[in-house]
C-alpha cells in the first residue's frame, strides 16, 4: 500500500505487500523486499554523506523482507558504483536511526531510537542496539551482540557479548543466547572462550588464535567467537575486570 504524499522515485523496486506511509521517500536504486513497512519522513536510499561522493554514481540500498523502518530513519546508498547498503530480513529500525553508506546489517537486528551507524559498518544477525548508540565507521559488530543505550563504540565487538559506554565489554549476552536456544554445551564453551581471550595476558589476537588452534573448543559458537579476532583492523572492545564469567553462574 502506498499512502498519499509518499514519494517513490523511478528506479526504486518494491516487493509484494510493502507499505509506504505518508511523506516517506524511497529513492531510485532502493530495492525493498516483501512486506517492508516504511513510516513517515523516512528516507531510503539517499545520497551518502561523503565529501568525495559523486552524485551521479549508480548505487542503492537493499532492504530484506518483513523489515520495519520507523519515522525519520535515514538509510544512505553505497558510495561504490553498483554497490548497495544492505539491511537484512525482519529488522526493526526505530525512529530517527541513521544507517550510513556501505553498511551491511544482518537479519533480525533491532536498532532503538536514534542509533547512529557510520559508514562501512557490518552488524551480525540478532544484534540489539539501545537508543542513542554511536558506531564508528568500519567497525564490525558480531552476531547476537547487545549494546546498551548511549554507548560509543569505536572498536570491533565480538559475537555474543554485551557492550556499553566507551568500548567496554561487560560480559556475555547470556539472556539473548538462551532466547535463541543455544545449547548448554555452546554456552559453557562460550564462557570458557570469553575467559581465555579477555583474561589471559598477551596480544588478544594471538591468544584467540592459539585457543582456536588448540582444539579445546568444538562448538560452532565458540569457534565463531574465537575466529572473529583473526579479522578486522580497528582493534577490539575491552573487557571490564568484573566481566569475567563466574563458574557458578546458572546458564540454562
Amino acid at each position: 500500500m502506498i499512502h498519499p504524499t509518499a514519494i517513490i522515485e523511478d528506479g526504486a523496486q518494491l516487493g509484494a505487500d510493502c507499505e509506504i506511509h505518508a511523506y516517506a521517500i524511497i529513492k531510485r536504486g532502493a530495492v525493498l523486499g516483501a512486506r517492508v513497512a516504511v513510516h513517515s519522513f523516512a528516507v531510503v536510499g539517499g545520497d551518502p554523506q561523503d565529501l568525495k561522493f559523486t552524485h551521479g554514481t549508480p548505487s542503492g540500498v537493499r532492504i530484506g523482507a518483513d523489515t520495519t523502518i520507523r519515522e525519520n530513519v535515514t538509510i544512505n546508498r553505497s558510495t561504490s558504483p553498483g554497490g548497495f547498503t544492505e539491511v537484512g530480513k525482519n529488522c526493526l529500525l526505530m525512529a530517527a536511526c541513521h544507517i550510513a553508506h556501505d553498511c551491511v546489517i544482518g537479519s533480525q537486528v533491532v536498532l532503538a531510537n536514534n542509533a547512529m551507524i557510520a559508514g562501512h559498518v557490518t552488524i551480525g544477525d540478532h544484534a540489539f542496539f539501545g537508543g542513542g548508540v554511536g558506531i564508528h565507521q568500519f567497525c564490525r559488530i558480531g552476531d547476537s551482540v547487545m549494546i546498551s543505550g548511549h554507548a560509543s563504540i569505536t572498536r570491533d565487538v565480538p559475537p555474543y557479548v554485551m557492550a556499553a559506554e566507551r568500548d567496554d565489554v561487560i560480559g556475555l549476552n547470556l539472556l539473548g543466547l538462551k532466547r535463541r536456544g543455544l545449547s548448554r554445551e555452546a554456552i559453557v564453551e562460550l564462557k570458557d572462550a570469553f575467559r581465555v581471550v579477555y583474561f589471559t595476558p598477551g596480544n588478544i589476537r594471538d591468544v584467540a588464535a592459539e585457543a582456536l588452534a588448540g582444539g579445546e573448543f568444538s562448538t560452532a559458537e565458540a569457534r565463531r567467537f574465537l575466529e572473529f579476532f583473526t579479522g578486522g583492523k580497528r582493534g577490539f572492545v575491552r573487557a571490564r575486570r568484573d566481566a569475567e564469567p563466574k563458574q557458578e553462574m546458572e546458564i540454562v
